[in-house]
């Protein structure tokens, strides 16, 4: 059986990151893919110039359409914009809890750019945290959510999982890019476990929507009962070897978007 994986976040016109990213990796992943839009954003490879978000009822209401008439597996939070928008999606899969949802907490876009009211920090963790499945930060994310110093080596690391854990979440995926050095490791902390992903960092700039894809290949091996240890290790694997094959797309002048479906398309036409 496929299973239907939603999507809960912005659009990125140029299609490397936010709803676009997501879809492509339920695609990629094996999954049916579903998008509920919480905000349209301007933006390109090289950065995001404006933010228009959806009314918070009717972000509600496309959630509730999805729900009364399709068999939801699994679910991906990532752009929330505001306080408003995070209560109608708390609101709104309240009914549905039990079903595995992964939540990225999106808040700055990898040109710098706001994508998250700080006020709405607090609905963010008072409201969503706790119904989260697995929360996926980077350093910088979990340090805003917890309002410290983002982690500087993995002891700082395991420390801020385990503090996020008190948030409600009944797991954490701390992402450990921002880590300088050549390896790129992340932390799954749950209830009396940690365990640690390793991966060598890929030499590209090409990385726009890593954090999106990382948490849509999660939500969609969650989707297919995968254990959270084995959804981890085949996102994971997923992510870097999309990151590996970045260079063979063209797509802008900035940071430009990995390759979804790399172990799909013929390497031979290109």
């Amino acid at each position: 059986m496929i299973r239907n994986v939603l999507s809960i976040a912005g659009s990125d016109p140029s299609g490397g990151a936010g709803i676009q990213a997501d879809l492509k990796a339920f695609s990629a992943r094996g999954t049916y893919g579903m998008a509920v839009l919480t905000a349209l954003t301007a933006q390109n490879t090289t950065g995001v110039s404006a933010v228009q978000t959806v009314s918070p009822d009717f972000v509600a209401e496309q959630i509730r359409m999805v729900f009364a008439d399709v068999r939801v597996d699994a679910v991906k939070i990532g752009m929330i914009a505001n306080a408003g928008i995070a209560e109608a999606i708390a609101d709104a899969l309240h009914p549905h809890r039990g079903i595995p949802l992964v939540l990225d907490p999106v808040m700055i876009a990898k040109g710098g750019a706001a994508l998250l009211d700080i006020a709405a920090i607090g609905a963010l963790t008072d409201r969503l945290l706790p119904l989260a499945t697995m929360l996926t930060p980077n350093l910088p994310e979990a340090a805003a959510l917890l309002g410290e110093n983002h982690a500087h080596d993995r002891d700082g690391m395991q420390q801020q999982a385990r503090k996020l854990l008190d948030r409600g979440p009944r797991m954490v995926l701390l992402k450990g890019g921002h880590l300088g050095g050549s390896d790129s490791p992340d932390v799954l902390a749950s209830a009396g476990h940690i365990t640690w992903f390793e991966a060598p960092r890929v030499p590209t700039k090409n990385t726009h929507g890593t954090g999106c894809t990382l948490s849509s290949a999660l939500a969609a091996e969650l989707a297919k009962g995968k254990t959270p240890e084995a959804a981890v290790a085949i996102a994971k694997r997923y992510l870097a070897d999309a990151v590996a094959a970045a260079d063979t797309l063209t797509v802008g002048s900035g940071h430009g978007p990995v390759q979804h479906f790399h172990a799909l398309w013929d390497k031979a036409e290109f």
